[in-house]
């Protein structure tokens, strides 16, 4: 087992990491930039460096400057969280070829599933259900058109290298093609520095659904559940689910077993989430998050399992500690991002923390690096805090929310929790009756 990891990310993930090292014997190196020297996360660690100003370029996506830090400390592995340099092969190669270990799949697996055209068409000889669509990328309007009429309008243009929303257009028709390509194609090249998109059937009503999974490197490979992720505003998710309300035992084995067999057959190494979207019985394909995601506490509310220690187990070398009968599904979770910005407008609202008092109680949990005084720098995403809850049926799970969300006091800034409470007053949210759209159409906006 490793002695010492570096833990390359910042906020609630980077405290999330600590807190498993610790129970586990581990020492923790925080790095941080200028702006985060407050941090919670680096006030804890065992050991602190600072690689950069505030800007991410700088600090938390400088490769340079983390492998340095790692090296000055005397590490033994780095765990790079949720975002920033989670997915980038380059880093895993870079962190390997220095000795070290990095606690996430292979850089080929990475690779493999961070190019989506690649990841559908490994998808595909995995056997798993995609939504119909280019076999690769578009080079032409006339493509997109042909393709329109083949199977059917609406239909989905996305960048190849995409992700959060950006470069996805809708196209209702070949009349608008021409625009919605340019538009999605300009946006791919600003976000991506890649214009390449794809396209494919544009489904009305989907359900966003994805499978938690687990594989050791070796063959071995099981599923931890579902989580129903349909609850987002402009591609973001802002409360997530577990299980869905939306599947049945049928499906869900269906699914799950399919993931499963997915890892199993690709040898892949570590926790990773395969993303579908689910429409009228049939699941469809999107993606392969090649990392821990931001909603993991539910997955570990309802199976008791600790999958940031499961990350650490297996990239220390050890085999996979479970079989898929050690995993049972028990109750309900949902969870809450809390981010700092205004409830109606979602301005932005970094500063000062004045008052900063959580829920507690039996199944609640929170997930944050706040506290009284700390101030929130500017330069990074707005998410300050995941408010989990859990129960033994979803009812009472809603009860739980609607009392904790009325007990959370975050003083000083805006946040979102008025935005939640409002979501789970709904009916339709109250009867786990909703899309991908929904929570667009609650609160004005278009997609």
């Amino acid at each position: 087992m490793f002695e010492k990891i570096l833990i390359a990310n910042r906020g609630e993930i980077a405290l999330r990491i600590h807190r498993a090292c610790r129970e586990m014997g581990i020492q923790t190196v925080a790095v941080h930039s200028t702006a985060d020297s407050d941090a919670m996360h680096v006030r804890l660690a065992d050991q602190s460096v600072c690689i950069g100003p505030p800007p991410a370029r700088d600090s938390y996506l400088n490769i340079p400057a983390i492998l340095s830090a790692a090296e000055i400390t005397g590490v033994d592995a780095i765990h790079p969280g949720y975002g920033f340099l989670s997915e980038n092969a380059r880093f895993a190669e870079a962190v390997e070829a220095h000795g070290l270990t990095f606690i996430g799949p292979t850089p080929e697996h990475i690779s493999m599933m961070g190019d989506k055209i690649v990841a559908k068409q490994t998808a595909k000889e995995l056997g798993l259900p995609l939504v119909p669509g280019s076999a690769g990328p578009i080079g032409s309007l006339e493509e997109i058109t042909a393709l329109g009429e083949k199977i059917g309008w609406p239909v989905l243009i996305k960048a190849v290298a995409g992700g959060g929303g950006r470069g996805m257009k809708v196209v209702e028709s070949a009349e608008t093609a021409a625009e919605a390509y340019a538009l999605a194609r300009s946006e791919a090249k600003a976000a991506f520095g890649n214009d390449s998109v794809y396209v494919e059937k544009y489904l009305a009503r989907p359900r966003h659904i994805e499978i938690q999974v687990l594989g050791d490197g070796q063959g071995g490979g099981i599923h931890l559940g579902e989580r129903d992720c349909s609850l987002q505003r402009r591609h973001q998710k802002v409360l997530e689910e577990a299980p869905s309300p939306a599947l049945n035992a049928e499906q869900r084995g269906r699914i799950g077993e399919l993931a499963a067999a997915a890892v199993r057959r690709l040898k892949y190494r570590g926790a990773g989430t395969m993303e579908f979207l689910f429409q009228d019985g049939e699941f469809y394909f999107i993606e392969m998050n090649t990392r821990l995601q931001v909603e993991h506490p539910i997955t570990e509310a309802v199976t008791g399992i600790d999958l940031v220690r499961e990350q650490i187990r297996i990239a220390a070398g050890g085999a996979l500690g479970l079989t898929q009968k050690d995993v049972v599904i028990q109750g309900h979770a949902i969870e809450c991002r809390i981010n700092a910005e205004h409830p109606e407008t979602f301005v932005p609202c970094p500063g000062r923390v004045a008052d900063y008092h959580p829920p507690g109680g039996l199944g609640v949990r929170v997930d944050s690096g706040l506290y009284a005084g700390y101030i929130m720098p500017p330069y990074y995403d707005s998410m300050v805090a995941k408010l989990i809850v859990s129960g033994p049926t979803r009812n009472e799970c809603l009860m739980r929310l609607r009392r904790s969300l009325e007990e959370f006091v975050i003083g000083g800034i805006d946040t979102t929790i008025p935005l939640h409470q409002r979501i789970i007053r709904q009916q339709d949210f109250i009867d786990g009756e909703y899309d991908i759209h929904w929570l667009e159409k609650l609160v004005g906006l278009k997609k």
